[in-house]
């Protein structure tokens, strides 16, 4: 399958899967380290190039859709209660400031497989925008996986390493697992129930429904909404009443997303390289690469594999063109 652009590195891409979730709104759902020579950092790669991220400053959020707008009482329910319950609006207004530093790369992925970009809202009603969103069920990340579904589609989840937290590995496991759901049910809001409750379940809706499991229309979602789990039931007017507020804000009194150029370099270091090293290495802080990297359990990297890490926008050439000293410090476990 055809993965984003962010993920190739000289044409290495990275692996990623994707998994199961459940919606993140909260509502009722269930001193200086040693210098690394410059020979110890085995690959310096640009994680987007420039043309990449002209494409991303370019990217909106208008007013046209390219999934069906579809009307039902829910959607205007959940419009509603973000548009006059304080508490909903707070929150609300919380994914519209914090999308804006992955809606970019979310869209550009999107675009880059020819899926509709609207599926955006489903990241934002998974998790709000935030990497580190954990739910009840132990789903984790900007896609809310669990981890055996992560596991199952690549994702490495282990001590050093929670790659269920890595925004771009995350999405791609999340735009893959939604190709595959796509595939089968013929819906992108079919498969987005089926994301959101499994493929067992809607395949057993529609077949109770219809005799068949593919779709013929978008608007099959609607047909089956009575079979559904009551939370997947309301998991699509909830993508349909995020995505009318995100492209109109100021009609709702938000203020509108601000989209932001993702802006790192990827670096490939040795296992069980020290973040402080890294840190030192590049002229950055350990604090600075654990929001780059938030899939960072440890403060260094698996000690099994070399491992890609972002590091400042910039920060890789610099390196390449200046050079450096002094020795690495690998720690095993």
């Amino acid at each position: 399958m055809k993965r984003s652009a962010l993920t190739r590195r000289h044409g290495v891409l990275i692996a990623t899967g994707a998994a199961l979730a459940v919606a993140g709104f909260g509502i009722s759902f269930p001193g200086r380290a040693p210098v690394a020579p410059a020979e110890d950092v085995v690959a310096i790669e640009e994680a987007a190039t420039l043309s990449e991220r002209s494409a991303f400053e370019g990217a909106g959020l208008g007013p046209e859709w390219d999934l069906p707008n579809l009307d039902h009482p829910r959607v205007d329910y959940w419009i509603a209660r973000f548009d006059t319950v304080p508490e909903m609006r707070k929150k609300f207004q919380g994914f519209l400031d914090r999308g804006g530093q992955y809606a970019p790369m979310i869209l550009a992925a999107l675009e880059e497989r020819g899926m509709p970009r609207d599926l955006l809202y489903l990241a934002m009603i998974e998790s709000g925008f935030q990497a580190h969103a954990t739910s009840h069920a132990a789903a984790v990340g900007l896609w809310q996986f669990i981890r055996e579904t992560g596991e199952r589609y690549g994702l490495n989840v282990d001590r050093a390493v929670d790659e269920r937290r890595d925004p771009v590995r995350a999405t791609n496991a999340a735009l893959d697992y939604l190709e595959e759901l796509y595939d089968r049910f013929g819906s992108w809001y079919l498969a987005a129930a089926a994301y959101n409750s499994g493929e067992n379940r809607v395949s057993r809706a529609m077949r109770a429904q219809f005799g068949r499991e593919r779709a013929r229309s978008e608007a099959d979602y609607y047909a089956i909404w009575d079979r559904l789990p009551k939370e997947t039931r309301d998991y699509v007017p909830l993508m349909i009443a995020a995505g009318r507020i995100t492209k109109n804000p100021e009609a709702y009194g938000f203020r509108p997303m601000t989209l932001a150029s993702p802006s790192w370099d990827e670096v490939t270091v040795p296992p069980a390289t020290q973040l402080s090293t890294i840190a030192a290495t590049y002229g950055t802080t350990v604090n600075v690469l654990k929001e780059l990297n938030p899939h960072f359990k440890l403060d260094r990297t698996p000690n099994n594999r070399h491992y890609s890490v972002r590091v400042p926008a910039g920060a890789a050439a610099r390196l390449a063109q200046t050079g450096s000293s002094g020795e690495s410090t690998p720690v095993a476990d």
